[in-house]
Order: structure tokens, then sequence, then C-alpha cells
């Protein structure tokens, strides 16, 4: 029997193991949501599209499957192209369906058409445009593959709305092939050689100041537990990138907990005086860097990572180790010896640094300090929920005070910075993960940019617990004007023009309460987090505190700034 191609576009989507699908109609893609009717796909109406692609994603991040999300052409397409930058620059696998214009009026100036290949083929692994009925399943097919295997990423599909409506036979192509992309199979092989393994854990053996620098790759990988033995066996401390939050507990005497630009005093120092640095899964991006030439000055470099793009890319390397985390650190662990002994006086140093540079906050009156209301959270979940965040100052307390101990649990925007990001990626997250309490921090300028989807909590259900740090400004850039830019405060103010937001949460369905004194601050986490439902808490917080310890850009990784 021959069917449509927009119901050979969903019947992909069936076969592909799609669960939710978010979007927003329109005119060129309204064939696929006329055969979306008649689907068991879940479908999420969002209030823009940007929403879709950051649940989609927030989805995918939280569960390691491939989120999906259907928009329309022109404007519905254009509004996820920050979705699919976010999800590029962090390795998210998702899929993206956009309609398009009918293919006899491509590049005609048609309404609500846009050339969407061009547009997004910056910020996406791969793009699609269908011009055939029967090209519709192999594309599918190769969408998903292409998006979760190798390094992942978010591939679009450009359907225009002749082809949804032209008929063929459905026929499901079981096997892929695409003969310029040929990544290892994930978790079963990798380009390294037994030599290379050997040659890396030989320089690791004879080290006496050996560090672990662990990124977002090895979340990706699923690889907390040959991390874990690996650091039990060798006793190397370890330190984190913000995407690496939660792959090794924070709990854990051997953890450094983040490295960078707001990372711990003992981390920076640990990465700039070690002999040997174990990089897995992590790109040296310049957040965690500094200043390039001055960043671990002494160490010979390890590097394990799928992308042979990202090996000594930024950072020479010593040691390249090309392939899938999870079995490369399988094979080196059969390799590294007990370093215990030979690294006691580094471990001893270390232990010094955290005595005497603790993560610290202020704590007067009854102010309500930010990190005060994340560690609270923290200990209240007992460090278990699902975390996302927005982009700023609240971002950064979060990943440094709330104490990640598992994989998958800290979801935020890492190399794009996306400000509106943790909102609706704490929707995905949540619908990804049922079971778990799924928590926000966002800050007051961040959650105005997305805060339409209250309506998508609301109306779904969907029971995300928001907290809405309120200082009045785009925290991070006052602090950046206060410290860097003599004090001059130029469109970093939003006190008086930020709205109410209990009142528009209330307004769109949600529970909401707001609290300003410290005192408050955990009897509404509590009543939040209890509450049947999505739920706001709008938190007045400490107008101008600033985020220590802090890296300037530009500086050497060891020269921090901390609080007076």
């Amino acid at each position: 029997m021959e069917l449509t191609g927009a119901q050979i576009m969903i019947k992909c989507l069936e076969k592909e193991g799609a669960e939710y699908v978010f979007g927003l109609p329109g005119g060129a893609i309204l064939p696929t949501f006329d055969a979306l009717y008649d689907s068991k796909l879940k479908f999420i109406l969002v209030r823009h599209e940007q929403g879709a692609t950051h649940m989609a994603d927030g989805f995918a991040r939280a569960t390691g499957r491939t989120g999906v999300c259907l928009v329309t052409s022109g404007p519905g397409a254009t509004n996820t192209v920050t979705g699919l930058a976010t999800a590029y620059m962090d390795s998210v696998p998702i899929v993206c369906i956009t309609g398009q214009v009918a293919t006899h009026a491509i590049g005609s100036d048609a309404f609500q058409e846009a050339d969407v290949m061009g547009i997004t083929r910056p910020v996406t692994k791969h793009n699609f445009l269908i011009r055939d009925v029967k090209e519709i399943a192999s594309t599918v097919r190769k969408a998903f593959y292409i998006a979760n295997t190798g390094r992942p990423g978010p591939v679009l599909i450009d359907f225009p709305v002749d082809v949804s409506r032209a008929k063929t036979e459905f026929i499901w192509p079981e096997n892929v092939h695409i003969r310029s992309y040929n990544p290892k199979p994930v978790q079963t092989g990798s380009s390294y050689t037994a030599d290379q393994i050997r040659k890396a854990a030989a320089t690791i053996n004879a080290s006496k100041r050996p560090v672990l620098y662990v990124g977002g790759g090895a979340v990706v990988s699923g690889a907390e537990k040959e991390l874990f033995e690996f650091v039990e066996k060798t006793g190397i401390p370890i330190t984190t990138t913000v995407l690496g939050l939660g792959i090794f507990p924070e709990t854990h005497p051997s953890s450094l907990r983040m490295l960078g630009m707001h990372g711990t005093h003992y981390a920076n120092y640990s990465v700039q005086g070690s002999d040997v640095l174990i990089a897995i899964g992590a790109r040296f991006d310049d957040r965690v860097t500094g200043k390039i030439d001055k960043f671990a000055p002494h160490a010979k470099i390890v590097h394990i990572d799928i992308d042979p793009a990202s090996i000594s890319k930024v950072v020479r390397v010593d040691h390249p180790i090309v392939g899938d985390i999870k079995p490369a650190l399988r094979d080196l662990l059969k390799e590294v010896k007990n370093l215990r002994p030979q690294i006691k006086d580094w471990t001893k140093q270390i232990q010094e640094w955290k005595e005497k540079h603790p993560l610290k906050f202020k704590q007067q009156g009854s102010e309500i300090r930010q990190e005060y209301v994340i560690q609270q959270v923290g200990e209240i979940t007992k460090h278990q929920a699902v975390v996302t965040t927005g982009v700023g100052q609240h971002q950064m307390w979060t990943a440094q005070w709330y104490g990640f101990s598992s994989p998958r649990s800290m979801i935020t925007s890492g190399g794009l910075g996306t400000m509106g990001y943790g909102f609706p990626a704490a929707i995905g997250a949540k619908l990804g993960r049922p079971k778990e309490t799924v928590v926000c921090f966002d800050g007051d300028g961040s959650f105005q940019m997305t805060m339409c989807e209250l309506v998508t909590a609301s109306y779904y259900k969907i029971p995300v617990k928001l907290i809405v740090m309120d200082n009045g400004h785009h925290g991070m850039v006052r602090q950046w004007q206060q410290l860097f830019y003599r004090e001059r405060y130029a469109a970093s103010e939003l006190g008086k023009s930020n709205p109410d937001f209990t009142g528009i949460a209330q307004a769109c369905g949600v529970f909401s309460m707001s609290i300003q004194k410290n005192d408050e601050v955990i009897p509404a986490i509590k009543k939040i987090l209890a509450h049947d439902g999505p739920a706001l808490l709008h938190v007045k917080v400490a107008r101008t505190d600033n985020v220590y310890p802090m890296v300037p850009a530009g500086h050497a990784l060891d020269q921090v700034m901390d609080m007076a």
C-alpha cells in the first residue's frame, strides 16, 4: 500500500523509537502534522520553536537518546537555529525536521521560504533536503545514525510540502551505509593501537604529579564505571569541565571538582602544576585553559577523544588516543599501575590547597545568597536531582555548589552559553526521566528569554521545579562591567523592568511563590519540591554578588581572583 510522504515520515520516527516530538505546526508542515494525528508518538506543543529544540536537547542529554523536533518553514525553521547551535557545540544528538515550500518554489522567495540548508549548515553535524518521496525513509535512517554515532550532534531534515503529499511504498532500510561517514561502532571499536595505549600508560606510570581532566565526552560514552575504576586503581586526582560534572562523585577525596574560569583554586593549581595531564572527552575550551601558552606548562598530555579533529586542535598532545572513551579506558586500565606511593607528596600538596582555598561565600544577615539556595537544594535532594540551568552567574554557582554525584545530572549550555536554555531543557529532561526530580536554576534575565514555556509545562502537567534567582541584573554582564569596564553598567540592570514572575506563573497555571529572606529558603524549597505539578520559586537574592574564584579572560589558569 502506498503512503504519503508525511505518513512515511511519521512511520520512520516510530521505527527509530522516538517517544516524544517537540514542535509547533505551520502551513508547510501541516501534512506531517495531519499524519501525526493518527500516531502513537507523544507530541508536545511548544510556544516558541527555540523551546522545541531545547526540549529535544534536554531530553537527549538526560537519556542519551536522540531528541526530535518538528516545525514549519521560514520563521519556524529559523527559530530553531539557536537550539541547533547549542546542541552542536555540546555534541547533543537531535533530529530537527523543518517544513519547506514546494520544491518547484525553492529559490523564488515564496511565502515563508528560507534557505534552511544554508543557514543551518554551520550549526549542524549534517543536514538534508529531501526532493523525492522515495528518499524519506533512507534519509531519516541516516539522520538518526549520524546524530547518535561518533561524536554526536544535531541533524536537520528540510522537508518540502509537495514531497510530504506525494505517495510511494514504505520500505524501511534496516541497514545504513554512508560512503563518506563510517565511524567505529560505539563502545566496540576504536582507531587507536595497542602501542599508543602502552606508550600513554608508560608516561602515566612514570608521573609524579598526574591529573585527570574529564569532559562531556566521557558522559556521552557512558564511561563512569571505567573512570571510577581508573581513579581507584591509580589514585590520580580528577577534575571535570562543566559538561563533565557528575561523571565522578564530587564527594570523593580524589575529586578536584570543576576547573577553569570559575573552577576551584585547587583544580586549577593542580592542572598548572601537573607533569602529566590526561584529557578524556574534553576539547580544551578557552574557559578551561585560560592563556594557552601558559596552560599546564610542565605537563605531557594524553588525550582520549572520539573526534580526531579535537586532538591537538588547541593544545599540542603528546599521546593521542582516538576512539570511544569507554573501551579506551578499559584498555588503558590494564596497563596503568597504582601510583599512590610515588604521588604521595603530590596528593599532600593538593590537600593543602583544598584546605587553604575552599569554596566559600558570604552569608550576612537575612539577605539570600544564590550559593546558599543551590547548596540547600543539593542537600534536600541528596544530590540526586537532574539539574538544568540557564546561563550566567547562577549557572556557575550551580556548577560549584550543587554537588553532582551521577552522570547526566548537570544539563546546561556549555559551549554556546545560551541564555533561556534551562527551563525548556528541564521540560525535555523530565519527560525523558519521569521518575527523577528535575530542578531548573535560572536567572531573572535568562528565564525571560523562554518563560513562555510555562504554558507548556502547565498544559501537559510536567512537574518541573523552577527556581528563579532574581538579582535585578544580567548578573555576569554586571560582574564583568564592575571588574573590567570601570563600573560602567551599560544595559545590565533589569530590576526596574522585571515582571511579576509569580503572577506570570500563576496566570499560566503554574504554582508559584516568592521569598526574600534567608530563613524562608529551606521551607520554600521543600514546598515546591513537594508540589504535585510544575512549580516556580522566585528568590530575591543579593543584587551585586560576584562569582568567585575567577580567572580573568586571557590570564593563566593559576592567576585566580577571589573575594576579599
